[in-house]
């Protein structure tokens, strides 16, 4: 009998059908798109870089600033810390040097800085303290520096007197500028100094200076110069004559008086004054005994070349 079911040989699963797979778009969103777009623009990036971290520091500062009482903490706390620094040691000034100045100048040095040391470095103004020395008349220049060590150097440059000048206002010191440098009372020269008087002499400096070095072969015959009109000089003889000086090229007039004492000893002669003021032309002044000595001469009473009077 057979069987109802004839063997048919190996018998093999059907394969199963694969799902069907789903094709992903490569291309991004619209939102992402346009977020990509957005970071490609510089202004964008240099706003979240700078701008949002700068607004925020603004922000919490404002916020901070907002309150007093932090404020005035944090006030306290640098004026501490400043105070401490200032405080220390090597910061302090304890000694003030006065260098290159005379003994009264130095006196009016420290009168007129007035410094309570000891005292911090960080409370002088070295430039102010400078203007103030070199405000003073005797000082032609000032030069103030820490000098470390807790030392407040100034060097002080005076004006050396050149002249003294006698005016309305008094009788002074004043150096080969024209500057004051002193009242002659409060500062006697200490040597001998050539004497000139008259109104803005002082603005005519050089070229009295220039005058007295011509006129060096008069020696102690010479008294000072005198300023007249504010344009020209006049010379003032010990025992002789006053030589008036032209306004244009004094000092070829001058020596030209110089050269007619060396020939005929004008100098020595009883005149009152020699006029130089006209250029090229030379009047002397005689004495009142001179004078009457040649209008005896002109009328013959006398004989000429008789040296009476």
């Amino acid at each position: 009998m057979r069987p109802l079911i004839a063997h048919r040989g190996p018998v093999h699963a059907r394969p199963v059908a694969e799902p069907a797979r789903l094709h992903r778009d490569p291309a991004p969103s619209r939102l992402t798109y346009r977020v990509q777009r957005l970071w490609l623009t510089p202004l964008f990036r240099a706003l979240l870089r700078v701008g949002l971290p700068s607004f925020a520091v603004i922000a919490s500062l404002l916020w901070y600033a907002t309150d007093e009482a932090r404020v005035h903490a944090l006030q306290d706390q640098v004026a501490e810390i400043r105070r401490e620094i200032e405080d220390r040691p090597e910061f302090r000034i304890n000694v003030l040097s006065i260098e290159g100045a005379s003994p009264a100048v130095t006196e009016e040095v420290r009168a007129t800085l007035a410094l309570d040391l000891p005292i911090s470095s960080f409370d002088i103004d070295l430039a102010a303290l400078r203007n103030r020395v070199e405000a003073l008349p005797p000082v032609a220049s000032a030069s103030v520096r820490n000098a470390g060590g807790g030392t407040l150097s100034v060097e002080i440059t005076e004006r050396v007197p050149a002249l003294i000048w006698q005016s309305r206002t008094g009788t002074a010191l004043i150096d080969a500028e024209g500057n004051f440098v002193a009242d002659i009372a409060a500062r006697p020269p200490t040597e001998p100094l050539p004497m000139i008087a008259g109104q803005d002499a002082d603005l005519a400096v050089a070229e009295a200076l220039a005058l007295f070095e011509a006129a060096r072969p008069l020696g102690e015959r010479l008294r000072g110069l005198v300023r007249v009109g504010e344009r020209r000089w006049d010379i003032v003889l010990r025992d002789g004559p006053r030589i008036l000086l032209p306004a244009e090229a004094p000092r070829a007039a001058l020596d030209r008086v110089l050269v007619l004492h060396d020939v005929q000893q004008i100098l020595d002669r009883d005149l009152v004054r020699i006029d130089l003021r006209n250029p090229g032309q030379l009047t002397v002044q005689l004495t009142a005994p001179a004078m009457e000595t040649l209008e005896l001469q002109r009328a013959g009473l006398v004989p000429v070349g008789d040296e009476r009077g």
